[in-house]
């Protein structure tokens, strides 16, 4: 209740507001964002980015929808997710770009390790899909939308019409179920 009021008076124009909020969020977010980073720089600036869309947004957040504490979450995981695929981008482009007999090399001197990891992950890959599949459909969906294809919840439930709380309930629901199946 004290972080919507404390949203509420920095919407009103009441600027130490925001620093209130930053000093009650920052801590965990950036604990968020370091754990999904693995970098303290890169973590820092996500949030960095984090709390500028907070204070771009601020007039949006809709307590009916979520508490400011998940509002912020998600921003940041957003804003962690964006660098995580820039991050993958370039990785891809560097490897790319690296000399073709060195990727032969390193090729040739891991390919019996590499094959044993490659047949578990497929046997482990396969199961997984095998019990995905029995999963309901919308449920099934939302998984693959989220993990498959890395869109975020919102995306989710603008691709698919429906909303947020019922794309997230569907995540958690099947998440559970695949655990549940994946561990018997």
């Amino acid at each position: 209740m004290a972080d919507r009021e404390t949203l509420a008076r920095f919407v009103s124009g009441d600027q130490s507001a925001f620093a209130e909020l930053y000093d009650r969020l920052s801590g965990p977010l950036y604990s968020l964002a370091l754990r999904m980073l693995g970098d303290a720089t890169e973590a820092q600036d996500a949030l960095q980015d984090a709390f500028l869309q907070i204070w771009r947004r601020a007039a949006t957040y809709d307590a009916d929808q979520s508490s400011v504490f998940s509002w912020a979450v998600l921003l940041t995981r957003s804003k962690v997710i964006d660098r995580l695929r820039a991050r993958g981008r370039r990785l891809r482009v560097v490897v790319s770009s690296t000399d073709d007999d060195a990727q032969t090399r390193s090729a040739e001197a891991s390919t019996a390790e590499s094959a044993a990891d490659t047949a578990d992950r497929n046997e482990a890959a396969g199961r997984v899909r095998s019990i995905l599949s029995k999963l309901p459909a919308e449920q099934r969906e939302a998984i693959e939308l989220a993990f498959f294809n890395d869109l975020t919840h919102h995306e989710i439930a603008a691709q698919l019409g429906q909303p947020l709380g019922t794309i997230k309930a569907r995540i958690r629901r099947g998440l559970l179920k695949l655990r549940e199946r994946i561990a018997v």
